[in-house]
């Protein structure tokens, strides 16, 4: 068996690549091969994959955060890869791989990676492009935007908390339209989240409902609201409970459209996102994830929220 083993060696704090051998030995007393490639650009990750026959492959592992999964997923699935992904979430932020509950130890992660028990997923497309956790538009991502990588990488979550206390006094609604089978309005909002997976940002259970096998994403749209109300709504998000809250909106859906005329930042899996209009639909049980056990329906952490992913 072949396994291709894609990884960013920037990823974190960097010290994945301190367990390259151990992965390799691993593999090989298994009797298998692993094949290594060091992600450096995107174009350079197309040129590879289009070099190869990718389903060639007994299945592909990827080193890396969220931004560092859904570059790589992009590129495979232009290829009609439909090998089996595992996932070393070893990134800023790893809120796909919380779906799962993976072990934060790569040795732990190398053993369930060697394993023959999967989980297939669903996948969501935002004008033409693939995300496995979130879509999402509004105040919160031009701070996850303006936050600099070097403090993410030392600080992790707690840097987007701390950089969206500082940017709350510029905080202002922008008017969008949205339009699907379940929900038709034109509304002011501060942002939206359009979830696959159940974590975001570090919140944990920002979509305690939300399933990756269930053909549906689950939508929240935050509304204006006093700014005295901010703080109780935050710790209603810490603790799953905020579609209870009058300044959020929640359902679920297969297929909607949202248009905005002002400048608004976008984001798709924590990478800079997409234009309007967005179309946003849901691809079923497009890819197979290498997990603990068959088909697994996702773990909700009791803990709110982390500081450190």
């Amino acid at each position: 068996m072949q396994i291709l083993l894609i990884y960013n060696p920037l990823a974190g704090n960097g010290s994945f690549n301190n367990h390259l051998d151990s992965i390799i030995e691993a593999v090989q007393d298994k009797g298998y091969y692993l094949v290594p490639y060091r992600i450096s650009t995107t174009e350079a990750l197309e040129k590879m994959v289009s070099s190869v026959d990718i389903n060639s492959f007994s299945r592909i592992w990827i080193a890396g955060g969220d931004g560092t999964i859904h570059q790589v997923i992009n590129v495979l699935f232009c290829y009609d890869c439909q090998i089996p992904v595992g996932i070393y979430p070893v990134g800023t932020a790893n809120d796909f791989a919380r779906y799962f509950h993976f072990p934060e130890r790569v040795d732990e992660m190398t053993e369930i990676l060697l394993q023959d028990h999967f989980t297939v997923c669903d996948i969501g497309v935002a004008n033409g492009r693939y995300f496995l956790n979130v879509a999402s538009l509004g105040f919160l991502i031009d701070v996850s935007q303006k936050t600099p990588k070097r403090i993410k990488q030392s600080f992790g979550a707690l840097a987007y908390y701390l950089k969206g206390v500082e940017e709350f006094a510029n905080m202002k609604p922008v008017k969008v339209s949205i339009r699907s089978r379940e929900a038709n309005r034109d509304d002011e909002v501060y942002f939206i989240l359009i979830m696959n997976g159940k974590s975001a940002g570090g919140f944990k259970r920002i979509a305690p409902l939300a399933s990756i096998s269930d053909g549906l994403l689950d939508v929240y749209i935050f509304k204006p609201c006093p700014v005295l109300e901010l703080i109780p709504l935050v710790i209603k998000v810490a603790n799953g409970e905020h579609a209870e809250s009058p300044y959020v909106d929640y359902f679920q859906t297969a297929e909607l459209t949202i248009n905005c005329r002002e400048s608004i930042g976008t984001d798709l899996d924590g990478e800079k996102g997409f234009d309007f209009p967005l179309r946003v639909t849901v691809e079923p049980a497009k890819l197979k994830v290498i997990t603990r056990e068959n088909q697994e329906e996702g773990y909700l952490d009791k803990t709110g929220f982390g500081f450190l992913i």
